[in-house]
């Protein structure tokens, strides 16, 4: 069992934190930034497989917390963390045997239907660049997220769900364990 939750956090700072845990434990060395005055968690992990035809992908996990979560304002958030997995990558440009995965996520404990259905129908495939936003309303756990195979980017999928479930599903059920 995890340390007793902070009464001061609202639920949706506690998944926050719950999301770094389960980062860190996949190796992914979570760390906190500062995005337009607001705190943003920020995980990166690399891995290479053979079955990828020899590709390394650079899976970028960029979480915050948000008043309300809204079709725009996870659009929005989409839109600068993919930016900031182009910028931040390294190594060879996406393309030369190395890609970039990434799940942009808003928490939130007001959150429209609409932005979890958007989550939930939304793979945006760019040239070496898979996007799979995610929205979670943390008041109740329910996370929104495509974990559908995709037909460009497919050879990925399994690898991508398996992950979106470690890390959001993952902190859902961490939470839960410690009382939500």
């Amino acid at each position: 069992m995890g340390a007793p939750l902070d009464s001061s956090e609202t639920p949706s700072q506690r998944y926050l934190t719950a999301l770094a845990g389960q980062l860190a434990a996949d190796g992914c060395e979570p760390r906190w930034e500062q995005w337009r005055g607001g705190r943003v968690l920020v995980g990166r992990r690399a891995d290479f497989r053979i079955q990828w035809v020899a590709t390394r992908l650079h899976l970028f996990t960029i979480a915050a917390v948000t008043p309300e979560l809204s079709v725009p304002a996870i659009q929005d958030f989409t839109r600068s963390a993919q930016q900031y997995a182009k910028e931040h990558k390294g190594g060879l440009p996406p393309g030369l045997q190395t890609g970039i995965a990434l799940f942009p996520c808003l928490i939130s404990e007001r959150v429209d239907p609409a932005a979890l259905a958007w989550a939930e129908a939304t793979s945006i495939v760019e040239f070496a660049v898979m996007t799979r936003p995610v929205a979670v309303d943390a008041a109740s756990g329910i996370v929104g997220g495509f974990r559908r195979t995709p037909f460009v980017g497919w050879i990925y999928s399994s690898y991508l769900r398996s992950k979106m479930t470690l890390y959001f599903d993952g902190a859902v059920q961490a939470l839960d364990r410690r009382g939500r």
